[in-house]
């Protein structure tokens, strides 16, 4: 089995545990996805890796670090399953902000 700390993104990829949101309105409705808006999606960053190389071999860090919370595209992520939890691996230019 996998564990989430021997994951290690790699370049400027960034593994992420996605936060859901509440599907149902405050009075209990429960909101079909056919009628959600669409919106970036938000999640806890777990681990980033080291950064792009540049041109000249250089390395770029990245802007964000693990325990930041992160808005991002919708349809950018690739999936990964580990145990019952689903995570998502993302590169840095597909995340929209940091968030509090």
């Amino acid at each position: 089995m996998i564990n989430i700390k021997s994951i290690k993104p790699l370049s400027d990829r960034v593994l992420i545990r996605p936060v859901s949101k509440e599907e149902k309105t405050e009075s209990g409705i429960i909101i079909p996805d056919t009628a959600k808006e669409e919106k970036p999606q938000e999640g806890e960053v777990l681990s980033v890796g080291p950064g792009k190389l540049s041109e000249s071999g250089e390395r770029l860090p990245l802007g964000i670090k693990a325990g930041d919370k992160v808005m991002f595209r919708k349809y950018s992520p690739d999936e990964l399953e580990v145990g019952k939890e689903t995570l998502l691996i993302i590169s840095e230019s597909d995340i929209l902000a940091i968030i509090g």
